[in-house]
């Protein structure tokens, strides 16, 4: 099979197509003949080995396994012997491991069926972020009526962010920067801030719920926006060293937490087959829907990345394996 490879960690050079054996099926394992792979910043830190503190988990010195991607949809070719939720022939989405490939291996409890009115591309831009964005709602304890800001809203858990968000009823204010606002806008915020020229922490409003986003603020700016007994929910962030990245503001805001009146929280997104399964039904009543910015072939997976490192994806960038377009 074709696959965008990584034999090392490194920029996006590192990153080229190579022909690689189709992967073997464990038990509980199921294989998806590939249409469409979503990127995430997750991808970036997988190319990068950056922070250092995933390699425990990807390999120390060089990727355990050489092909990127996670976010999948595609139809199911194999499955393992205790597989029983999905049969040959099911058309899928979700996360595995190597997405960016012909073929990738996906346990069970990371899949669901595919929304019908959505195709594999739209349907590969959904599940590392928006089960992200709905697993950082919950941690904040969204509840209709409450003002909401979130942080980084014009990318792709962002993007799902302000959608959810209106949808449990919430007033929503998105951050962005100023190209992006009319995004942000589309995606049914009610208000925009363009953090190059406005300061969400500058005390004139202050919100009950802050999802941050890889927006990295300083955790007393975040107390600034929060009302006297708001809530404050930390994922991702690209900066704060090479060694832990953004987990160490997030633990330091933990910490914090018990001496405060506001409650400062984090979470580590994971695509769960029950999360991925509400999902598919907002996704299917229009409640959600995909902010597809482009999309790029298999061999153009390393401009893709490029674009997504640079912030020039609006939304979400998907690859596509094959037959661009089709449901």
């Amino acid at each position: 099979m074709r696959a965008a490879v990584r034999e090392e960690y490194g920029s996006a050079d590192v990153v080229r197509l190579a022909s690689l054996p189709r992967p073997a099926v464990g038990d509980g394992e199921v294989l998806v003949e590939m249409r469409a792979a979503g990127l995430d910043r997750g991808v970036v830190h997988l190319m990068t080995g950056l922070p250092y503190l995933g390699r425990l988990a990807f390999g120390v010195r060089r990727p355990r396994n050489p092909v990127l991607g996670m976010d999948l949809a595609g139809t199911v070719v194999a499955v393992g012997p205790k597989v029983t939720r999905f049969a040959v022939g099911d058309e899928v989405y979700g996360a595995g491991n190597g997405s960016f490939a012909e073929y990738a291996v996906a346990t069970e409890k990371q899949l669901a069926r595919k929304p019908v009115n959505l195709t594999f591309a739209q349907a590969a831009a959904v599940p590392v972020s928006a089960c992200t964005a709905l697993q950082g709602l919950a941690a904040g304890r969204l509840a209709a009526g409450q003002e909401v800001l979130v942080i980084g809203a014009s990318g792709g858990v962002g993007g799902y962010a302000v959608q959810l968000a209106k949808a449990a009823g919430a007033e929503v204010t998105g951050v962005a920067s100023t190209a992006k606002l009319d995004l942000v806008r589309a995606l049914g915020a009610d208000h925009v801030l363009d953090y190059t020229r406005e300061d969400f922490a500058d005390g004139r409003d202050r919100w009950d719920l802050i999802l941050d986003i890889a927006g990295n603020p300083t955790i007393s700016r975040l107390r600034r926006a929060l009302t006297p007994a708001g809530t404050a929910v930390l994922t991702g962030g690209e900066e704060g060293g090479s060694l832990t990245g953004g987990m160490g503001r997030q633990l330091a805001a933990l910490a914090l937490s018990p001496f405060v009146r506001q409650r400062l929280t984090m979470f580590l997104g994971l695509v769960r087959a029950e999360t991925l399964e509400r999902l598919t039904a907002l996704l299917e009543a229009g409640t959600v829907t995909p902010s597809l910015d482009r999309t790029y072939p298999l061999d153009q997976a390393t401009e893709a990345i490029r674009a997504l490192e640079t912030g020039r994806v609006r939304g979400k960038a998907v690859i596509e394996i094959r037959d661009a377009g089709s449901r």
